[in-house]
């Protein structure tokens, strides 16, 4: 099993390109702005089965919570837009054979998309990660109905490397995962 990460390098605060939009750590008043973004049911249907639909205040105070316990191993960050939480970008580092892997995933509000700002805060964060910690690969499997998430993905320099047929259930319906890997060139 690889060794946690330094606490204070899973807390950065890293600039976007996109104007008004920064990625920084989540604090407790981000509680009521990260419920209202993430009630929407077409962020639900592209995420895992324990982001919760509804979403409500308690599941947001709870997130913010487990985000910043101690002993964390992972990155989790707040997606800041115009000075509010409106959104959350996280790598989930691999353990046993897989040390050197990472996770990405991303989640922004309704009202913030189409703006670049989810490939910008991808980019950011994967040259973070790869920068600061023993990666040699970080991924994220898209949901083969979402071409939103794989344009963001390819903007932010992660290639396709395979359709994983039949790998995702979701709201009663299984369908194909796009693995998408941004490979760091020191490995």
């Amino acid at each position: 099993m690889a060794a946690a990460p330094a606490p204070d390098l899973l807390r950065p605060a890293l600039p976007l390109t996109v104007a008004g939009a920064r990625l920084r750590p989540f604090e407790a008043d981000d509680a009521p702005a990260l419920a209202r973004h993430a009630n929407d049911r077409d962020i639900w249907r592209n995420l895992r089965d324990r982001f919760p639909h509804p979403y409500t205040l308690a599941d947001a105070e709870w997130y913010v919570q487990f985000v910043n316990a101690d002993g964390s191993r992972d990155l989790h960050l707040c997606l800041e837009v115009d000075g509010e939480a409106a959104g959350s970008i996280s790598v989930l580092f691999q353990d046993d054979i897989s040390r050197r892997s990472a996770e990405i995933g991303y989640w922004l509000g309704r009202a913030y998309w189409g703006r670049g700002i989810v490939t910008a805060a991808t980019r950011a964060l994967a040259d973070y990660a790869l920068a600061h910690f023993d990666l040699c690969r970080l991924y994220a499997t898209v949901f083969e109905y979402n071409p939103a998430s794989a344009r963001v993905l390819e903007k932010a320099g992660f290639a396709f490397e395979a359709r994983l047929r039949r790998s995702i259930t979701k709201d009663g319906q299984t369908v194909d995962g796009l693995l998408y890997a941004l490979l760091n060139s020191e490995c």
